[in-house]
């Protein structure tokens, strides 16, 4: 930050000279107020920045020819200075202004064609036209290609710009090539410690990110980060996005605390450097809001992301796009809390600052109304999330290519919605898209095809397929044996899924052991009263009821009410601890206590699931036994029937589920 300040100093002193010394219209004058521009751009303060590019354009335009290529430099620095508020259709606008200019004045050519080229490329990837951007970027690297030697550190900056654009398309593995391309000239032209080198480094580190591929990922940040602590001084801000980058990897590898330490530093380094409301502030406050969302302290996000916003309003133009991104995390937040009204309120908030900003068929617009689909989806209304979902796949199918993992994300989730609906077999046509697309798209050790395979398993275990639910899940977690360490949170949903199957096919001592795994993740990585505690401890519950230790299933049911009454939470998990609790009372043969906590799960889920849900079914069939063994035939034929028709509709025609409901049916029908 002071070196910021002294800039301005000096420059402000420079121009009060000037202004006296010389003529309103002197070119000289109209460099140094671009120089003044250029210092308050780098603090962030883009509006400050843009008066003063104005003011030096107002001179040029008057001093020199139409055509002059410092005209040229002038509108491409108020177009870098909307691309940076956001407003990427004027940013737009006056790149291709300069870049007239640079076409008429300069010769084909030009290095300086191809930067103009090159602004033009990240114009069009704000503005999430991929293709045009990469066409800028493939125009600019021929003319540097044709202007330059081979190791000029410049065509270095144009290969790391097409491998970027790869990136965005969802193509990791050419991104990669193009990022190695630039390396190679940099390690050739620069000395060993220079900035572009770490620079460099850190491109592929984010290119193995996305791949999944988090232990090379960490290697190239690590290169980079040790080159920028020897060639920059302590609190220069890419030594802070250094640290952002550690962080992050950290984050998706499951180490929450050590990803927070790495934030702190990043913050640290920019409250020295930056003013008080730099956007990038905002950017430190948002990576530690993430991390403590993804540890399920909720309440620490949120003080993270509003600090965060408060920034951003300030310092942002009221339709930029980085403010929808903060009110899309506070919506998360509200979501994760399960206060789903609140969620809906941020994320439409988000929506209508990227209808304004951005073109139709930006993806982000695709992000909005699948963000809005999955608050639908967690509060049970799927026939919403499937419109939300539907909106969101129409523009990533117009705006992505067709083997970009996001596609793969969107069908996955229309998938998840046809599965909690208890359609299976549409389910897993939606899952078998997204699958194929995954496998075109990303490395066989990518963790996403680890989540693709426990979808699998999701479905074939609902549909009582459990040794095709079984090699899903070992499909999954031989991915994660390869990428992921020991004790990784991603470990605790495959080992639930497993504790799962093994239930339904009765093995119970196996089932409780990946519960009790999944138990002890939970223990090492999230705060105590994180609702999946309330999952683990209740599936441990039922696993004790089973095994016929009725003490201690109820123990771990209580401890899940405990934390599922008390904290907000997804209410169907509520109902199925209820659910649970009442078939270990109907197995100790407290009745009435049953009865009370299959009906309170009922009402959950009568709240929230279609009326022909097979998770309906379920609790139709324990109040069929419960009224059973009260002698309350009816009653008990009533809810059977129910069960049966659900399943019948829903499960396959040899789902033990259903052979269980027919057998019951049989007992009751004699008993009438």
């Amino acid at each position: 930050m002071g070196d910021y300040l002294k800039a301005l100093e000096f420059y402000e002193k420079t121009i009060k000279i000037k202004e006296k010394a010389l003529s309103s219209t002197d070119p000289d004058l109209a460099l140094s107020y671009n120089n003044l521009g250029g210092v308050y751009h780098n603090m962030g303060d883009y509006s400050k920045a843009l008066e003063f590019y104005e003011k030096s354009l107002k001179i040029r335009e008057k001093a020199l020819p139409p055509n002059h290529p410092h005209l040229g430099n002038s509108y491409a620095w108020i177009g870098a200075a909307y691309h940076a508020m956001g407003d990427y259709a004027k940013g737009l606008q006056f790149y291709e202004k300069a870049h007239k200019i640079r076409e008429k004045a300069l010769p084909p050519n030009h290095p300086d064609l191809g930067g103009s080229y090159s602004s033009m490329g990240a114009a069009y990837i704000a503005v999430g036209d991929y293709a045009k951007a990469l066409q800028s970027y493939e125009k600019a690297h021929k003319i540097l290609g044709k202007a330059l030697p081979p190791t000029h550190p410049d065509l270095a900056v144009s290969y790391n710009n097409i491998g970027q654009v790869n990136q965005y398309m969802g193509d990791y593995s050419k991104a990669v090539q193009y990022f190695e391309r630039a390396l190679q000239i940099r390690e050739k032209a620069l000395p060993p410690d220079h900035p572009d080198l770490g620079g460099s480094y850190s491109s592929m580190g984010a290119a193995y990110n996305a791949m999944g591929d988090y232990a090379k990922a960490l290697q190239f940040y690590d290169k980079a980060h040790r080159i920028f602590e020897k060639a920059l001084p302590p609190t220069h801000p890419d030594l802070a996005a250094s640290y952002n980058n550690i962080g992050q990897v950290n984050q998706n590898m499951g180490e929450y605390s050590k990803a927070v330490q790495y934030f702190e530093r990043a913050h640290k380094i920019r409250e020295k450097a930056l003013p008080s409301n730099h956007p990038d502030l905002g950017v430190s406050y948002s990576s530690m809001g993430a991390a403590y969302t993804a540890m399920g302290d909720y309440a620490k996000a949120l003080q993270f992301y509003d600090k965060a916003h408060r920034i951003f309003e300030k310092a942002l133009p009221s339709t930029h796009p980085d403010l929808a991104v903060s009110y899309n995390n506070i919506g998360q937040v509200n979501q994760n809390m399960g206060d789903y009204s609140k969620a809906i309120q941020y994320f439409e908030r988000a929506l209508q600052i990227r209808e304004k900003a951005l073109p139709s068929n930006h993806p982000n617009l695709g992000d909005s109304y699948n963000n809005i689909g999955q608050v639908y989806f967690d509060m049970g209304e799927y026939l919403k999330a499937l419109q939300f979902y539907d909106k969101a796949h129409k523009i990533l199918e117009k705006a992505l290519p067709p083997t970009h993992p996001d596609l793969a994300a969107s069908y996955s989730s229309v998938g998840g919605v046809y599965n909690a609906m208890g359609d299976y077999l549409k389910a897993l046509k939606f899952y078998e898209k997204s699958h194929k697309i995954l496998q075109k798209a990303l490395p066989p050790n990518h963790p996403l095809l680890a989540e693709s395979h426990l979808s699998f398993a999701a479905c074939h275990e609902k549909m009582g397929d459990y040794a095709a639910a079984l090699a899903a899940l070992q499909g999954a977690f031989e991915i994660q044996q390869r990428t992921l360490e020991e004790g990784n949170p991603a470990f605790a949903s495959t080992y639930s899924w497993f504790g799962k199957v093994y239930r339904s096919i009765k093995d119970y001592s196996k089932a409780l052991d990946y519960f009790e795994k999944v138990l002890a993740i939970d223990r090492k990585t999230l705060p105590e009263r994180h609702p999946y505690f309330g999952l683990s401890y209740t599936h441990i519950g039922d696993i004790h009821r089973l095994l016929g230790n009725y003490e201690k299933a109820l123990s771990f049911h209580r401890k899940a009410l405990n934390i599922q009454e008390n904290v907000q939470c997804d209410p169907t998990a509520r109902a199925t601890t209820y659910i649970n609790l009442g078939e270990t009372y109907r197995e100790m043969r407290d009745y009435s206590t049953a009865l009370t906590y299959n009906q309170k799960g009922l009402e959950i889920r009568e709240k929230q699931l279609p009326k022909n849900h097979p998770e309906l079914a379920v609790v139709y069939h324990n109040l069929a036994k419960l009224y059973l063994s009260t002698q309350r035939y009816s009653m008990a034929m009533k809810n059977i029937q129910q069960a049966v028709e659900i399943a019948q509709e829903k499960l396959p025609s040899k789902h033990p589920h259903l052979l269980d409901y027919k057998e019951t049916y049989e007992k009751i029908r004699k008993k009438m």
